[in-house]
């Protein structure tokens, strides 16, 4: 049986035929067929719980995944507000899966904890990718990653989205099964007769010398060339730190943020600052180690869609007629599109082709390897800012 995937969505106010409607238009793509796999992406407008209801009435017992967004993305553009099901039927691919618990607790033990149950659960030959949807607000993300890779190994693909919220910054959910979860992080381990792809670029790019993380601590970057973290952008913009503070820095970073230089990698690694504390430190989305190098970076809308094209065509090289496919996109990235943000997906699109159907949704950080790699070489990482591709078929 060839791999049958659909997708549909629903801005239905009552959210359980929201829930429902999605569903049974993501089925309809796939001539009604019973669906084994289900993922789901959705406003936290909707009674959560209620939304899965509508979907479970449709889709029974499928193995389902997903989490709250600040945006989706399907075959027919980007939304907002709505809740975004794909449902996939197939013999050859296969998976298990699992969930890691209590992030803000212990980020790296929740990351061995998804890592461990989906490896135990896996029972059919060679695992080959792992999607973890974290929460987007809680934890440290790049602790995720370790904890998982402690347990599949550093050159195992992870890529994946961290749940947002429509951009309220307040409380994300994850969806597990029948359960409506926060501060968790589900994953689903893919394998079987498939062949994958990935794609990773964000387009943005340095701009000055770099600079030497000289104290940092977690997300937060104290110092840089032993003074204040936030002179790096009193010294490009004229700007002082006070207004800074009282014009959010977040806004600027979405146009330049920090990146971090790895060796081996197509591109730096981005760094959101998101506030800048009374000291001049930087509050950042992410960790900044020390000893790192940093580098201001800018970026622009044909560069953001230019990224897009280029994942998508990263994602090819490994799956070259993909089925479906898995788009993880930060929500800063939409901000830079503004008015444009379809053009990004119609890039994704027109290079995947027309058998490929999309889902996927605007995060709160992504997971993937930044080389675009897979084998020995792949290292994957938390990123910002990034778009991230999951192509597959068969």
């Amino acid at each position: 049986m060839a791999m049958q995937t659909g997708v549909g969505s629903s801005k239905q106010l009552d959210s359980f035929l929201a829930g429902k409607e999605a569903a049974q238009k993501a089925l309809q793509k796939m001539g009604n067929k019973e669906a084994d796999l289900v993922f789901v992406f959705a406003s936290v407008k909707f009674d959560q719980m209620q939304t899965l209801k509508g979907i479970r009435s449709v889709t029974g017992n499928a193995t389902l995944l997903g989490c709250s967004d600040a945006g989706n993305i399907t075959t027919e553009g980007p939304d907002r507000k709505s809740v975004a099901v794909m449902t996939i039927k197939s013999d050859t691919l296969k998976w298990s899966v699992g969930v890691g618990r209590d992030i803000a607790k212990d980020a790296h033990a929740a990351g061995m904890e998804v890592a461990r149950e989906v490896v135990k659960s896996y029972q059919d030959g060679k695992a080959k990718v792992l999607v973890t949807l974290p929460d987007g607000l809680v934890g440290n993300g790049a602790d995720i990653v370790r904890g998982i890779q402690e347990i599949v190994g550093e050159g195992f693909p992870i890529v994946g989205g961290s749940a947002g919220d429509d951009f309220l910054f307040q409380k994300t959910y994850q969806y597990y099964h029948d359960q409506v979860l926060t501060g968790m992080v589900p994953g689903i381990l893919f394998g079987g007769n498939i062949q994958f792809g990935i794609g990773v670029r964000h387009g943005w790019k340095p701009i000055g010398e770099p600079h030497l993380a000289t104290r940092s601590h977690g997300n937060i970057l104290e110092e840089i060339d032993g003074a204040p973290a936030v002179g790096i952008y009193e010294g490009y913009f004229g700007k002082k730190a006070e207004e800074l503070k009282a014009e959010p820095l977040a806004r600027m970073a979405i146009v330049y943020p920090l990146g971090i230089a790895l060796p081996g990698a197509a591109e730096y690694l981005i760094r959101d600052p998101i506030t800048v504390r009374e000291d001049g430190a930087l509050i950042c989305a992410a960790e900044v180690p020390q000893g790192s190098q940093v580098t201001l970076m800018i970026g622009g809308k044909e560069e953001a869609i230019q990224a897009a094209r280029i994942a998508a065509q990263q994602a090819l090289q490994g799956c070259p007629q993909p089925r479906f496919a898995l788009v993880f996109n930060c929500i800063a990235r939409n901000k830079v599109l503004g008015e444009h943000v379809g053009d990004e997906i119609d890039a994704i699109r027109s290079t995947l082709g027309p058998q490929t159907n999309l889902l996927g949704f605007y995060t709160y950080g992504e997971q993937a390897p930044l080389t675009g790699f897979i084998g020995k070489n792949c290292q994957s990482q938390f990123c910002n800012e990034t778009m991230v591709i999951l192509a597959i078929g068969e």
